[in-house]
């Protein structure tokens, strides 16, 4: 039995980045060694342990063969005589096919070291067509590192999606990629690799552009990224890619504001305040202005932050004291907060 810490540990501590995570590959081993060790099986499609003191998960050297569409369409194959080479060749990219012994001798058969030193996102084989996810996660690996698709790799992601393979693309994964991508540094560069091999036409047609700088959390960035759409757009969007409720609510919150925004009237302020539930919920207006400074500067966001500070300063519960009538209330309430509002400058 060998066991090599394999994939993501290897290829960050490689770029000197921290190392979250191990992965590792036993060689030689079957389950039932495993177990008698004192680890732990977890793993239901194929052989994977959890240690009995770290508990990180390690998995038995393994091959797949493709047996249908997706993610889930493959046969696992695992035992003693798999080798650590057939484990790594079964991986998507060459930076994530290094490994590294106990004695810390690195194992890169398929040039992984030097594609991390170049810049370069490469697929090991040809296996790489095998699985649509794998696109949306080299698209990722460009947004984290900033690097180039190498040119057979972006060729084989066209073939894939011209031949409808990533017309089995599963939604959940889909977003799992899809924000991983957007909260990278190099965002932009998801699109770029998604709109060069055609993914994003075919399976994304509601994205016809892109921003070329993103910021702030995940709902933020995906609300810049859909604010030139309509509502009807966004919610199909959503849908197609199963954007969690606070990333769907704001980007549908920005589009039912956008008139609104660029209105600096003091009628046209209050209104966006109550459209954007932004009395009741100032935490998420305050992320809609963070991506209003991105997506149209010329709106005064800081103006909108003052205005409703001020129309939020309004005492309400004085107002309903001093009403005639319960049914005056609202309208009371609304002419103090346009007269604070038309006090901002």
């Amino acid at each position: 039995m060998k066991i090599f810490t394999v994939g993501g540990a290897v290829r960050d501590e490689l770029l000197g980045l921290p190392v979250k995570d191990r992965d590792w590959v036993v060689v030689g081993a079957t389950p039932d060694e495993m177990v008698a060790k004192g680890f732990k099986p977890v793993g239901k499609d194929f052989p994977v342990f959890l240690h009995p003191v770290t508990h990180e998960e390690y998995a038995l050297a393994r091959t797949e063969r493709k047996s249908g569409h997706g993610y889930k369409g493959f046969t696992v194959y695992a035992s003693p005589e798999v080798t650590l080479e057939d484990d790594l060749k079964r991986r998507d990219l060459t930076i994530n096919a290094i490994a590294k012994s106990a004695d810390g001798a690195l194992i890169d058969p398929f040039g992984g070291s030097q594609d991390l030193r170049q810049g370069v996102l490469r697929h090991v084989s040809e296996a790489f067509a095998e699985d649509p996810v794998r696109i949306l996660r080299v698209a990722r690996f460009a947004a984290r590192f900033g690097f180039a698709v190498h040119p057979e790799t972006m060729a084989l992601m066209r073939q894939m999606v011209d031949s409808g393979e990533t017309d089995h693309l599963v939604a959940e994964r889909v977003w799992q990629e899809f924000s991983k991508g957007l909260a990278e540094p190099h965002a932009e560069k998801m699109f770029e690799v998604l709109e060069a091999c055609g993914l994003l036409r075919r399976n994304l047609p509601e994205i016809t552009g892109y921003p070329r700088r993103f910021a702030g959390s995940v709902p933020a960035r995906f609300t810049l990224l859909t604010w030139p759409l309509e509502e009807a757009q966004i919610e199909t969007l959503s849908n197609r890619v199963r954007a969690p409720n606070e990333v769907r609510e704001l980007a549908l919150t920005a589009a039912r504001c956008r008139p609104r925004l660029r209105s600096s009237a003091p009628a046209g302020l209050l209104d966006l305040f109550k459209t954007a539930d932004a009395f009741r919920r100032p935490e998420r207006f305050a992320e809609l202005l963070e991506v209003v400074q991105l997506a149209e500067p010329g709106i005064d966001a800081k103006r909108i932050e003052r205005a409703l500070r001020a129309a939020a300063s309004v005492d309400a519960g004085a107002i309903a004291a001093n009403a005639a009538a319960p049914g005056e209330i609202p309208k009371l309430l609304d002419q103090a907060r346009l007269s604070a509002i038309g006090e901002v400058r």
